[in-house]
């Protein structure tokens, strides 16, 4: 029998699509991509990448901590960007968000992202015992 259990955040902004904020299976955690979307009017927030990092990690805090974890879990997170020449500043907003044993990363260039989004952040957590 699978232990698979979809997990959904109040705290961040209801998925565009079909699918969870995370589902949780075993002591693993797997974050779908969050981007810089208000929770409550579904709007995008900020206009600078470093201020659409911000809000995207902030997103991504919440589903974490929904499951019962920290940012302190993360094992893996993937940053998404669609302006690469903003990797300082949008890694600058990162690092205030893991400032001590930060996981292993990529940060990966891309054309678009949903509802014209700067960034988007995703994450593999591992779950407290």
């Amino acid at each position: 029998m699978s232990d698979r259990r979809a997990i959904n955040s109040p705290a961040a902004p209801a998925a565009i699509g079909p699918y969870v904020h995370a589902v949780a299976t075993g002591n693993l955690l797997f974050v779908s991509g969050q981007i810089p979307l208000d929770a409550e009017s579904g709007e995008l927030v900020g206009t600078t990448p470093a201020e659409q990092a911000d809000k995207a990690l902030q997103n991504l805090k919440a589903v974490i901590e929904e499951a019962g974890a920290t940012l302190a879990d993360v094992v893996r997170a993937t940053v998404y960007m669609t302006d690469l020449g903003a990797f300082a500043e949008v890694n600058e907003v990162y690092a205030r968000y893991f400032p001590n044993d930060p996981p292993a990363r990529a940060a990966i260039g891309v054309a678009a992202l949903p509802l014209g989004s700067q960034v988007e952040v995703d994450a593999i957590v591992v779950l407290p015992a």
